[in-house]
Formats: C-alpha cells, sequence, structure tokens
C-alpha cells in the first residue's frame, strides 16, 4: 500500500443544538497516517464543548486500523479525565471497530465496572456447594471408572503407554522413595517402644513392648505412615507433573493425536504406586520393628532374643495380610488422587501449585478414612 494511494484522514465537529457529531472521513491508516496525538483529540472535544451528546459519524470513514482504535480510546479516556458533560455515542462506529474496541478496553481496565453482585443467600450457596460437589463425585466415578476399564487391558499387553515409563515410575516410587521411609517408619517403631515401656515398665510387663510394637507397625502403621509420605512425596509430585502438562497444552497434543491420555499418564501412575505400595510397606514393618527392637534391648532389661520371640508370637499372618491389603489401598488412592486433581488443574503457574497441595491433602485424608473403613471392617468381622 503506497501513501498516494490513501485518502489523509480528518475530522470535524457538527453541532446540532444540545447535541454534536464528530464526523471522521478519509483513511485512518496508522503506519501511514500516524496516530493520533493528546493534544488533537482535545481539540476535538474543546470543539464539542457545551453539547450533551458526541456522537461518532463513520459514513465517509475510508480503511482503518489501530489508529481508529487509539482515537475512540484517547477519545474515552479524555472525556473520563476531564468529567466532560456530554455522552460518547459509538453506534456509528462499523461494527468490526466496536468489538476490537471492546477487547482494548477490558485489556486496558478502561471499561464501565459492573455493577455489585448482590450477596448470595444461604440458599443459593448451599445449593451451589451441593452442585459443585456432585459435579467432583461424578469427576471421580468417570476416573475410577475408566482406570477400572482399562485393567483388563494391562493384562492384555493392549495398554497405549511404553513399559519404560513404567518401569521409571516405578524406580521413582518405590527406590526413590526407600530414604524417608527408612528415617519415619523408623522414629515411629522407635517411639512406640518408648511410650510402650514408660508404662509397662510400672507394672513389670516390659516384654509387652514387642506385642504393642510389632502389633501396631505390622497392622496399622507401617501402611498409614509409608501411605502418608508417598502423599506428600509422590501424589504431590503427579499432581504438579499433571498439571504442568494441561498449563503446557501437551495433554490437548495427546488428544488430538488419538492418544489415550487415561493409558498414557494415568494409568502408568497407578501401575507404579499400587505396586511399589506393597514392597514399601513390608519394608516399613522391617525398619519400624528395628527401630523398637533397638530402643527396647537398650532401655529395658530385655535380652534380644526374648524380644524376638515375643515379637514373633505377637505377630500373625493375618495382621500381614490385613496391612498388605490396605498399602494395595492406599497406593491406588494416592495415585488417583494426584492424577485427578492434576487432571482438572488449570492451565497457570499457580494451579500448578494449588494442584499438588490439593493432592497432598487430598490424599492424606482419604488415606485416614479408608483406614477407618478398614478398622471398623475389622472389628465387624471380629479379626
Amino acid at each position: 500500500m503506497h501513501r498516494g494511494q490513501l485518502t489523509p484522514p480528518g475530522w470535524s465537529i457538527e453541532r446540532r443544538g444540545a447535541d454534536a457529531g464528530l464526523r471522521l472521513t478519509g483513511d485512518w491508516i496508522a503506519q501511514e497516517t500516524g496516530v493520533r496525538h493528546v493534544a488533537e483529540i482535545r481539540a476535538m472535544l474543546k470543539e464539542a464543548a457545551g453539547a450533551e451528546h458526541l456522537q461518532i459519524d463513520s459514513r465517509d470513514l475510508g480503511r482503518w486500523d489501530s489508529a481508529l482504535i487509539a482515537l475512540l480510546l484517547g477519545l474515552r479516556q479524555e472525556i473520563a479525565a476531564a468529567r466532560q458533560p456530554f455522552r460518547l455515542d459509538e453506534s456509528g462506529v462499523p461494527e468490526a471497530a466496536r468489538r476490537l474496541l471492546a477487547l482494548a478496553t477490558e485489556s486496558a481496565g478502561l471499561g464501565v465496572a459492573p455493577p455489585a453482585a448482590a450477596p448470595a443467600t444461604v440458599f443459593a450457596r448451599v445449593g451451589a456447594a451441593a452442585i459443585s460437589g456432585w459435579y467432583r463425585t461424578f469427576a471421580v466415578a468417570a476416573l475410577v471408572g475408566q482406570v477400572t476399564l482399562r485393567v483388563g487391558a494391562v493384562f492384555r499387553g493392549r495398554l497405549q503407554t511404553r513399559a519404560g515409563d513404567i518401569m521409571q515410575l516405578m524406580s521413582d516410587a518405590g527406590a526413590g522413595a526407600l530414604a524417608i521411609v527408612t528415617i519415619v517408619n523408623t522414629m515411629v517403631g522407635a517411639i512406640l517402644a518408648f511410650v510402650g515401656a514408660v508404662q509397662l515398665r510400672r507394672y513389670g510387663t516390659q516384654i509387652f513392648v514387642a506385642d504393642l510394637v510389632g502389633i501396631a507397625m505390622v497392622r496399622e502403621l507401617a501402611a498409614i505412615i509409608t501411605a502418608v509420605v508417598m502423599a506428600g512425596r509422590t501424589g504431590g509430585a503427579y499432581a504438579a507433573q499433571i498439571a504442568t502438562m494441561q498449563g503446557n497444552e501437551e495433554i490437548d497434543a495427546l488428544k488430538a493425536l488419538g492418544i489415550r491420555v487415561y493409558d498414557y499418564l494415568v494409568m502408568p501412575r497407578v501401575i507404579a504406586l499400587t505396586a511399589m505400595m506393597p514392597i514399601l510397606y513390608f519394608y516399613a514393618c522391617a525398619v519400624g520393628l528395628i527401630g523398637g527392637f533397638a530402643v527396647a534391648v537398650t532401655t529395658l532389661d530385655l535380652t534380644a532374643a526374648a524380644y524376638l520371640e515375643e515379637t514373633r508370637n505377637a505377630i500373625s499372618s493375618t495382621q500381614f495380610l490385613i496391612g498388605f491389603c490396605k498399602s494395595v489401598t492406599f497406593g491406588t488412592l494416592v495415585a488417583l488422587a494426584g492424577c485427578h486433581i492434576g487432571m482438572r488443574a488449570g492451565r497457570s503457574a499457580a494451579e500448578v501449585g494449588q494442584a499438588a497441595t490439593r493432592a497432598v491433602v487430598a490424599g492424606i485424608i482419604g488415606v485416614i478414612a479408608v483406614d477407618g473403613i478398614f478398622a471398623a471392617c475389622t472389628n465387624a468381622l471380629n479379626i
């Protein structure tokens, strides 16, 4: 486009009683004619001074681009700053320009503030909470259903994922967590032995410290403590990883390529954590019992042989079976919570952090709640 092909932009103010019209003519192209300066916009308003209504007339307007949008934004700003008594009527502006002006106004924060919403009533808040809870429940049920339906594909070898990815996730969830699982469970076993020693020494029954530590660790604490540790370490990581992929639109790309998102992202993590949790549980039992053994032998008048014999008599295969079932359930729960929250996260950096936090909280609360269900069931079965 050459300068000679353009009609110079122009404007004029036409007074019609208490109203005024701003007539725009020519081509308003920023690259060729430049953007109108504030002084020129003020000159327009000065000529229109005293009018109650300023209407823009673009019937003789030629080609236009951002120069026209800048002019209209400048008019709005000057009218607002000078508190002019007249109102700006933009109905004569081309429809496309009005849409661009609305976008520019929203981005610049120049729009009129929306009226304050009326405070929600108690019934409205309760209804909104109920609807939100229903949708969350539906989303969780959909995730569990999708994972359940894909279990058969796992055994048939038709899962759309790579074995290397699953092995890497198993390494991260298993060997990568050994240090923290060792420290936490050893300390828990030692603390149990300390507490038991203080109370049982009064009655001369120090030997039952072995029963306390053995049953508590094998039946309850090894599975629970390990699950809580994995919820904070691995469940939060799963949520952050998937939320980051959501923000980077990688999940959208997988869907566009026809790759099953559940197969590629959710199932490997569920398989890895569910498979590694029982191994971590048995390891946690061992280090917890070692911690209790060390404290009992060094602080109580017990021999190592007597302590180990009492531990062997106290712990039955049923206790290990209960702990094993809990560990499998907790591993699946933590993985599902992390994946579910990550898949539903927003696309900003703040949402990634919030997703990780929510996954940790949901995992810990879920573990405690499910353990309560286990306790009620075992009590009903007299186990």
